[in-house]
């Protein structure tokens, strides 16, 4: 019987969607941001991008947010990666527009989030 659970987004950067990325997965449910750089009405894919990363978002799930270029946002969905065209797209399921936030502050934080998770995984008792 297939699993109906749906799993909660993994932070990651877009700099940490790159093939040997343990999130790089087939179907591996992410939270990304950055900031829009171009959204097609027509196909419901915006463009992110988060200094020279760029990944394509699909919206066609998404109701009641509007795009506006060189806004921030983030998303959470599923990475769907085409082996044949080698094109990845997250295919979001919940949005929201995040302006106001410090990028380089959100980097700092995520890598400092991780930083605790790997000592309490390697050290469980020190909680």
């Amino acid at each position: 019987m297939a699993s109906l659970e749906i799993k909660s987004g993994t932070l990651v950067s877009l700099q940490d969607l790159h093939p040997s990325s343990p999130f790089f997965k087939q179907g591996a449910s992410l939270r990304i941001t950055g900031k829009l750089r171009e959204y097609s009405v027509e196909a419901g894919v915006a463009t992110i991008i988060d200094g020279d990363d760029i990944l394509k978002v699909s919206t066609e799930h998404l109701r009641d947010l509007s795009f506006q270029v060189g806004s921030v946002y983030q998303f959470i969905g599923e990475l769907l990666i085409q082996p044949d065209d080698n094109e990845v797209v997250l295919q979001a399921r919940v949005g929201r527009n995040v302006d106001g936030i410090d990028l380089n502050l959100y980097h700092q934080s995520l890598l400092l989030l991780r930083q605790f998770q790997a000592n309490h995984l390697n050290n469980p008792e020190t909680t």
